[in-house]
């Protein structure tokens, strides 16, 4: 449990996360963490239906809801100070005791069903899927978050207990309280609520240990095409560091897309500022079981093939030890500090950053973050590059719309040379 107090506003959240998530769901239950955390506000033993539930919402004066991600499933309540014991009782309700009544999961089918399809609406999606599928293989289900409209639509009560029975137990759980509080009071509240609820006799992981993400053999180039799409977007990934394995690559993964993404930059010359490139944009997703690494540019419709061939160019200089400048690398460590401060700045985010970080590293690697990015140099950036980028196999995709496929003919030069 952690409490973080801040006086500034008479309000608090209450979050409770589960180490649950796509990364859990084999193709056969993919997506149904996802639903869980919809009937997670539905109906449970002390409040029986949604109306209840909902009086109960309306009389606590709460504003809750809850994300999915791939290594952890939250739920939060923002209310009144004055109310956070009467929330924490709410809390002990919904996360021990739900009831995934037939009527509620129908209704939260097609409510989740409809969130995938406003996912597939989006032209990005549908390159963002073929990657994840060339980048995971036959674990896919397992970065997909958002899951299968056939297994979403088939859920049953009896897997939704499935689901609570393997991951839902306070030894899999954190509990965070942040706000106008006084912790002692909280801490001894937290105690009286939810101090009978059991651990579970057994660690999920070792019960039902994620399996190990096979490293890419060879570099894949693929194009998708849709109608959808207004203009080219390109892909590149690769599968990078993890907090488990290589928690300075982290760090430095961190650093070396910052410095990438500034408009003052040299990959912002090459390709934005030259006119190859509308955007262009490096990202890593620190993850517990293998962090992504993206590279993704939308080309200008008229120089895509010259575009391809600068983003190739960029690549093949990132581990040049006069790429970055120290100035860009301290800069991007100030600055990637600001950013800290200033999502901690709001309670309920702060909440949502402290549980993201107990799930995929440790709370810890979040209170050492700013002192472990100070000791970042170019020579780990250099070091993160040879490691996992450079010369190493990655997923390349293009969307386009099939009239400019059939004109560029992209297969042509989209390939790996």
């Amino acid at each position: 449990m952690l409490v973080v107090e801040d006086h500034t506003v008479p309000m608090a959240t209450i979050e409770i996360a589960c180490k649950n998530g796509s990364f859990t769901e084999p193709p056969e239950f993919n997506g149904l963490s996802h639903l869980y955390e919809h009937l997670f506000f539905k109906a449970n033993k002390h409040y029986p239906n949604p109306a209840a539930y909902n009086n109960r919402v309306n009389e606590l004066d709460i504003d809750y809801n809850g994300s999915t991600r791939e290594e952890l499933v939250n739920y939060y309540f923002s209310l009144p100070k004055e109310n956070v014991t009467a929330g924490l009782q709410f809390m002990n309700s919904a996360i021990r005791f739900p009831k995934f009544k037939k009527e509620d999961m129908r209704q939260e089918n097609e409510i989740v069903n409809a969130e995938f399809q406003r996912h597939e609406s989006s032209p990005f999606y549908a390159l963002k899927d073929a990657v994840d599928h060339h980048l995971w293989g036959d674990l896919y289900s397992r970065k997909h978050v958002i899951g299968n409209h056939d297994i979403i639509l088939s859920a049953t009560p009896e897997k939704m207990e499935i689901i609570k029975n393997k991951y839902y137990h306070p030894n899999n759980s954190v509990l965070v309280v942040a706000g106008d509080v006084a912790h002692e009071t909280v801490f001894k509240e937290a105690e009286n609520i939810f101090g009978s609820w059991p651990r579970s006799k057994f660690d999920p992981f070792e019960q039902w240990p994620v399996p190990a993400f096979s490293p890419l053999a060879k570099t894949d180039y693929f194009v998708i095409e849709s109608d959808i799409a207004q203009v080219p977007i390109i892909m590149f990934s690769w599968q990078g560091p993890d907090t488990r394995n290589d928690v300075a690559g982290t760090f430095a993964a961190d650093v070396f897309s910052f410095i990438l993404n500034q408009k003052a930059s040299g990959l912002s010359a090459a390709l934005v500022s030259s006119g190859l490139a509308l955007e262009a944009e490096v990202n890593y997703y620190t993850q517990k079981y293998v962090g992504p690494i993206s590279f993704y540019v939308i080309p200008n419709p008229d120089r895509l093939e010259a575009c391809l061939a600068e983003m190739k160019k960029q690549i093949a200089l990132w581990d040049r030890a006069d790429y970055f400048t120290d100035k860009q690398v301290e800069r991007a460590k100030r600055l990637l500090a600001i950013e800290q401060v200033k999502r901690n700045e709001v309670m309920t985010d702060y909440a949502h950053t402290l549980s993201f970080w107990w799930a995929s590293s440790s709370i810890d690697y979040y209170t050492t973050y700013q002192e472990n990015l100070d000791k970042v140099t170019k020579a780990d950036l250099q070091a993160y590059v040879q490691k996992y980028i450079k010369n190493k196999p990655y997923c390349a995709g293009m969307l386009l719309n099939r009239a400019t496929s059939q004109e560029l003919k992209p297969t042509r030069f989209f390939q790996e040379n």
